[in-house]
Parts: C-alpha cells; sequence; structure tokens
C-alpha cells in the first residue's frame, strides 16, 4: 500500500476559546476547509469517519455529522481510541479505499472543551482517585516520575522539549498560545502535579481539523497535485491501566512505530521532521525513545541543546503541537505534517521529504503512527 493513498485535502478552524460553536458545526467548517483545499465537490465523498468529542460523547456521532452535513456515506462511523482515533482512521480509510470499499474519504474531529464542558480532563480516575490519583495528570505525572527514578531524566530535559515546541508555535500565526518560553521562565512555572509543571501541559482548546484521502491515481485524474502520500502507519496498544502495567517507562508506542516505519521502508535515520503527540512533555520524550530515535532512557539529554528545535538534527512539533498550536488532539499534527511535506509550512523544515506523525490515547493506552513523504 505505500504510497497507494494520498491526503488530498486538509482544514481547519481557528484554535482556542469558540463561544457559542456545537462540534457539529466545527467539524463541518473544517471538512468544507479540506474540500475546497482539494478542489473537489463534497458529492464525490462516500466515506465520513470521526473521532467523537472527547468533553461530550454523543451516541451515533458519526451519523449525527452525516446527517448534518446532508451525506449518506457508504463507510462511515465514529471511532474511539482517546488522541489515538485520529490515525487509526486515516489508517481504516487508507485501507477501505486500497480495497474498493470507498473512494474518497473525510476524517474530521472537533471538540469545544474550553467554553463547554472539561470533564473528561477533570474527573477522578476510579477508586484510586481517594489517594490522590485525581484527573489526567496524576497518570502522566506517574510515567514522569517513573522515567526519571529508572533513567535520571531531569526536570530541565523536560523543559528543553517544552521550550522547543513553544518556540514553533510563537512563529505560528494561527497557534492559541504564541509565547515562547525560556528554560528559567519553565523553572518558574507553577506546579501541577510533581513532577509536572504548567509548561509540561498541553492547552485546552476549542477547534477542528480535517483531512480528504483518496487513491493517488485518482488524484493525479483530478489533477491534484499537492498531494501528500501515505507511506506508512502502524498501531499499538495496551489493554492495562498505570496502576497495573509492569513497565511504566514502555508503551506500545513502539510496535506502532515499528510497524509504521517498515511498511514505509525506512529507519529513523530517514525522517526529516515528526508531528509527536504532545499532550504532556513526558510523552513526547517517551515517544521518541519508542520510535527509535533516541536510545531507551536516554530521550532526555537526547532531547537537550537544541536537537529537535528547527534548526536541529530532528525538528518536532513545528506549529507548536498540543503545547502552543492547539490542546485539540492529534488531528493538527497530520495537518502540519502535510503542509511540511508540501513545503507550504510557516515554519518550514528544508528539504523535508519524510514526516512521521504520532496519535496517543488514554494514559499511553493507545497509539497510532502515519508516515508521509513529499507531495506527489
Amino acid at each position: 500500500m505505500r504510497g497507494n493513498v494520498v491526503i488530498a485535502g486538509i482544514g481547519q478552524t481557528a484554535f482556542g476559546k469558540l463561544p457559542g460553536r456545537s462540534t457539529v458545526s466545527l467539524n463541518i467548517e473544517a471538512c468544507r476547509d479540506a474540500l475546497a483545499d482539494a478542489g473537489i465537490d463534497k458529492a464525490m465523498v462516500d466515506a465520513l469517519g470521526v473521532k467523537p468529542p472527547t468533553s461530550n460523547p454523543v451516541f451515533m456521532y458519526g451519523q449525527t455529522l452525516a446527517e448534518a452535513m446532508g451525506m449518506q456515506p457508504r463507510v462511515g462511523g465514529a471511532w474511539d481510541q482517546g488522541g489515538a482515533a485520529n490515525l487509526s482512521l486515516i489508517a481504516f480509510m487508507a485501507m477501505a479505499i486500497e480495497h474498493g470499499q470507498c473512494e474518497i474519504a473525510l476524517v474530521c474531529y472537533a471538540d469545544n472543551p474550553r467554553t463547554g464542558s472539561r470533564h473528561a480532563y477533570e474527573k477522578a480516575w476510579g477508586d484510586d482517585a481517594a489517594f490522590g490519583w485525581f484527573g489526567v495528570p496524576a497518570g502522566y505525572a506517574m510515567l514522569a516520575r517513573r522515567h526519571m527514578e529508572e533513567f535520571g531524566t531531569t526536570s530541565d530535559q523536560f523543559g528543553a522539549i517544552a521550550v522547543a515546541i513553544r518556540k514553533h508555535g510563537a512563529r505560528n500565526p494561527n497557534a492559541q498560545l504564541r509565547k515562547p518560553i525560556t528554560l528559567e521562565q519553565y523553572r518558574e512555572s507553577p506546579w501541577v502535579i510533581d513532577p509536572l509543571r504548567r509548561d509540561d501541559c498541553c492547552l485546552v482548546s476549542d477547534g477542528a481539523a480535517a483531512v480528504v484521502l483518496m487513491s493517488a491515481q485518482r488524484a493525479r485524474s483530478l489533477g491534484i497535485d499537492r498531494a501528500v502520500p501515505i507511506l506508512g502507519f502502524g498501531q499499538g496498544q495496551t489493554s492495562w491501566d498505570v496502576a497495573q502495567r509492569t513497565d511504566l517507562t514502555r508503551t506500545c508506542a513502539e510496535a506502532s512505530g515499528m510497524t509504521a516505519l517498515k511498511m514505509a521502508g525506512l529507519s529513523p535515520r530517514d525522517i526529516d521532521v515528526a508531528q509527536i503527540y504532545d499532550c504532556f512533555t513526558i510523552t513526547v520524550l517517551m515517544t521518541l525513545e519508542a520510535y527509535g530515535f533516541a536510545p531507551r532512557g536516554a530521550g532526555g539529554p537526547w532531547s537537550e541543546g537544541g536537537r529537535i528545535e528547527i534548526e536541529g538534527e530532528l525538528p518536532v512539533n513545528t506549529a507548536g503541537g498540543l503545547l502552543s498550536e492547539t490542546g485539540m488532539p492529534g488531528l493538527q499534527l497530520v495537518l502540519e505534517g502535510v503542509r511540511q511535506m508540501r513545503g507550504e509550512a510557516d515554519l518550514q523544515v528544508q528539504d523535508a521529504k519524510t514526516c512521521i506523525v504520532s496519535n496517543q490515547g488514554g494514559i499511553m493506552h493507545t497509539h497510532s503512527t502515519l508516515i508521509l513523504g513529499q507531495r506527489q
């Protein structure tokens, strides 16, 4: 399947605080923009895949959205893997296109926790909440603390990741948060839950994003000259909650990344730019290790010294990621990957030919990986 399916169009809303907007209206706006970017009509689309909104899950959300868009897709529905669902939907739709189940697919996601409900992010997690395990950050703090104890990872190394991604986001005119930080400012940011500071944590954002998929052959026949090929994808999942895991510093991102790289026929050293899911800085660090960019346990020192900044060896989250562009999880990273492969990014990596994108859900429960190549 390598290169047989392409991302032919991308679209998004503004990111940040969007009062009065429903997730359906946000999805429609992003899909409309993605179709316009591809230069095709809605009537040509015969598949629609959507991640249900995290902040307010809705039964049969895929059908609700299709009805609002005036569509009756052959293939469609909602898929939930937390933040990993977006890349998984792209992979599923790519396989459906490859096997003739549909011809042109829309994949989209919208949420409005900034002006709506934040309950999904703030709720207690099981009986352990009575002992301090309260809210999403607690699980990631546990992972971060274990990494520090096992490998000597330091707070400043998490800070280097935050500094790099915030630097990139500050140069993105569409980012929700356009404020670079220094390592000294990172050290002064307040604790959320030790060892995670405010600047280790992603934003809470309203917004939506969408992509259009079709076969490379179909894109050529339609004269689409900015289509970006999908070179590889993969998934990995654990069924165990954090407290039940035997190893807190190893995740299924490893299986996901290796599957995608094998499909693409590439190794980590062949990747020019990375869009890594950064709900927390520890997620970036552990994913870089899992993908083979850094040795296991060495993601902290590997990320220092500007290595992941725009001028470095592996620029990461060149539009600002979840820490700066938008906390709306996952699909915005694909959009920036497409812009990089088109050569159209605001902060363009020179001569970039390959981009790896990661999504993950829960507390490192689910993981999906996507590898993109240069536009055709």
